[in-house]
């Protein structure tokens, strides 16, 4: 459409000097105008809306015709390429939701169209995703580096990252200058700097900071005195001998150069041959590799006091008893200097915590705890990869093994390109025994911890719960948000012992106080949860139960444990109850809640707040219920045994039941062992005895005629 506004153009300037044509030639395409006797000639502006008219027209059956034919994104994916690379799926505004890496890209992306991926967040990326780019490289390392480049870039919102994407301390040494200076910073990397951490406690780093130049004097990039020396240098650089001995004559020596913290570089008392040998030593502590350093050091000392320089060998002693203190605190976990970093995750529905253990010549030189984004909504070969990809990103202390709690498809990639980086070999590597285990097991209970301290902190689960309250009064058409939500779920074993359990969650949390449980009354010969269920909720909604304080207020809504069967029993109950109380019966298998006014589910996204509120509280419900249950059937078995004991009463039965706690125990018991318990005579403890190991015979018998029916079969 421009070319035919440009043309139009050039055609009314050469019409000021020239008679209208009858025709007009636009983008390619001819447009008669009618000039006959009586009508008005047809004007440029005329013909030039004419042709415009013309073209949108032509342009909106073209594009309606592209869209007609637009090939699908399966169509798309089949003809991808077969090369290693990075895919990137896309919304319909084109923002970045995921991105992939894969050997085989037409064969990866096809997992994901044909939802044989099995991690739980591939539908919804799926039922959110317009389109796809991809990435061709040249070996599935590379794809793993471009990977890793494109999630910093676009952080898409399907890939896991810290929850709080915060800038985290480091410890960073300025190589780039004739006298290195060490400093505490939060900044990007850049060209010509050393960065150790990241550290997750500032405090812990600017300690850091301290304690190092206890032990080997270095300049603060933060001290005056070093900034205008290196201004000097900057100014005049071919001239650094010049410059040292202008400092020695006329510089100002710095407080920290008289406490023994600073090199002297702005007295000109080191030359920069020497200082690179402090920056060298640093570097290693800060490394947590302090075994060379410190025999240098002592041989320092030697040399001083042979020397009979007994205040530089003072010094220098004064520096090993501050690496010897961090050493009393820094405890031995791995036999030998071994170089590992231990990772650890707690995962919950929607975040979890994760913990490095940084250990250095076998010992744990310090810890990072972070939170990601990410929880159980995500596979956990998923998050650990995801996480550990973030991590070595971040940060350029790299060791010789890296544990993790799970294989990872990718950790061959994952250990070349680390290796790439450290410039020897590095292995990722699943700790199943011995000290690294126990390490790890640390690290995950360190992770917990850290989650829990963050969700106090900052409020999290008040956030979450009244998220879910939210939704669930949108997705079931409440009238309001379900404050009190009462559940109920039925356990039995063959008809025998059933039990009802209902639990109250009040304002998204349990209310302990309010939960009751109810022995089903009607007899059964086999389990029939719809009539459990129908009279469990006659009894709770009852007029005279609605008006009992002691059960609480009317709940805002009903939730029943077994899908559309359980409803439909419960809305009939309900129903000659006379109520209309807000319900829905939840699926096990699907997670769907079938509601009342509805044949097709409600199906809450996976990943929600509300959904992982729902399936709490079904899970307590049946907790409860079971737990009912078992108590029961446990009281049961042993009331019905030694029922059948002589002598044994009431009395003695408390004794036993005192005495080993429990029925297994009992029937675990020797006769001497039975004796020994006070009030019960040898020749009862001979009966109780006999009489358990006839009955331990009977259901061996049991056993093995289902199990010879079976092979029989």
């Amino acid at each position: 459409m421009s070319d035919a506004i440009d043309e139009h153009d050039g055609a009314t300037n050469a019409n000021a000097a020239a008679p209208v044509s009858p025709s007009a030639t636009v983008a390619g395409a001819t447009l008669e105008t009618p000039a006959t006797a009586g009508q008005q000639p047809v004007t440029d502006d005329a013909k030039l809306t004419c042709a415009l008219t013309h073209l949108d027209t032509r342009a909106a059956a073209e594009a309606r015709n592209r869209a007609a034919h637009a090939p699908t994104i399966a169509e798309q994916v089949a003809a991808a390429p077969t090369d290693p690379g990075c895919y990137l799926w896309k919304d319909a505004e084109g923002n970045v939701l995921y991105v992939g890496k894969a050997k085989n890209l037409r064969a990866r992306l096809r997992q994901y169209v044909q939802l044989t991926d099995e991690r739980p967040m591939v539908p919804r990326l799926m039922a959110a995703t317009a389109g796809f780019d991809y990435v061709v490289v040249g070996s599935e390392h590379e794809a793993l580096v471009l990977e890793i480049n494109l999630i910093h870039q676009y952080r898409p919102p399907f890939n896991v990252d810290l929850k709080d994407d915060k800038s985290y301390p480091y410890i960073a040494i300025t190589k780039g200058d004739v006298y290195p200076a060490i400093k505490y910073t939060r900044e990007r990397h850049r060209a010509g700097t050393r960065y150790f951490g990241p550290y997750t406690d500032a405090r812990a780093a600017r300690a850091t900071i301290d304690v190092v130049r206890k032990v080997m004097p270095m300049c603060l990039a933060t001290c005056a005195e070093w900034k205008r020396v290196r201004r000097q240098l900057e100014a005049h650089p071919e001239q650094t001998d010049v410059v040292a001995l202008a400092q020695a004559e006329n510089g100002r020596p710095c407080f920290d150069y008289h406490v023994g913290r600073g090199p002297g570089v702005c007295a000109g008392c080191v030359t920069p041959e020497e200082y690179a040998e402090n920056v060298r030593a640093v570097e290693h502590f800060l490394a947590g590799h302090r075994g060379q350093f410190v025999s240098e050091l002592k041989a320092e000392m030697a040399d001083a006091a042979a020397e009979l320089d007994f205040e530089r060998a003072a010094r220098i002693k004064r520096r090993l008893q501050v690496i010897d203190g961090l050493d009393d605190k820094q405890r031995v976990v791995l036999s030998g200097s071994q170089d590992v970093d231990v990772f650890g995750f707690w995962r919950e529905e929607t975040i979890a915590g994760a913990c490095v253990f940084v250990v250095r010549e076998g010992r744990v030189s310090r810890t990072c705890e972070f939170v990601l984004d990410k929880g159980l909504d995500v596979g956990e070969e998923e998050l650990v990869s995801g996480f550990v990809k973030r991590y070595y990103d971040e940060t350029s202390d790299l060791p010789l093994e890296v544990d993790v709690p799970v294989e990872l498809a990718d950790a061959e990639t994952l250990a070349g390109w680390l290796t790439a980086r450290r410039g020897r070999n590095v292995s990722v590597h699943v700790p199943r025994r011995g000290q690294k285990a126990h390490l790890a097991e640390m690290s995950v209970s360190n992770a917990r911890h850290y989650l829990a301290r963050y969700e106090l902190r900052t409020g999290y689960e008040d956030k979450r719960t009244n998220e879910a309250l939210l939704q669930l009064e949108s997705a079931l058409a409440l009238d309001e948000p379900p404050m009190r939500i009462e559940c109920f779920d039925i356990s039995t074993i063959h008809g025998k012992h059933t039990v009802a359990s209902m639990v109250v969650f009040t304002g998204g949390k349990p209310d302990k106080g309010q939960y009751r449980r109810f022995k089903i009354k009607t007899e059964l010969d086999e389990a029939n949860d719809f009539v459990s269920m129908s009279e469990v909720l006659a009894r709770r909604y009852a007029p005279e139960r609605m008006a009992d304080e002691r059960f609480g207020a009317r709940p805002d809504l009903l939730i029943l444990d077994g899908g559309k069967p359980q409803l439909t029993a419960a809305m009939e109950q309900l129903g000659d109850l006379g109520l209309n109380i807000p319900m829905a019966g939840l699926a096990k298998s699907d997670e769907e809640l079938f509601v009342p006014w509805d044949d097709m589910p409600v199906v809450l996204p996976s990943g929600s707040a509300s959904l992982y509120l729902v399936k709490r509280v079904r899970d307590e419900a049946h907790r409860f219920a079971i737990t009912f249950h078992r108590e029961l059937r446990g009281k049961a078995m042993t009331v019905s045994i030694l029922d059948e004991v002589p002598g044994v009463g009431e009395k003695r039965k408390r004794a036993l039941r005192r005495a080993f706690g429990s029925m297994k125990r009992l029937r675990e018991a020797t006769e001497a062992q039975i004796a020994a318990v006070p009030g019960i005579p040898d020749e009862v403890a001979h009966e109780v005895y006999t009489t358990l190991r006839a009955w331990d015979e009977e259901l061996d018998d049991g056993r093995e005629r289902a199990l010879g029916e079976g092979t029989a079969e």
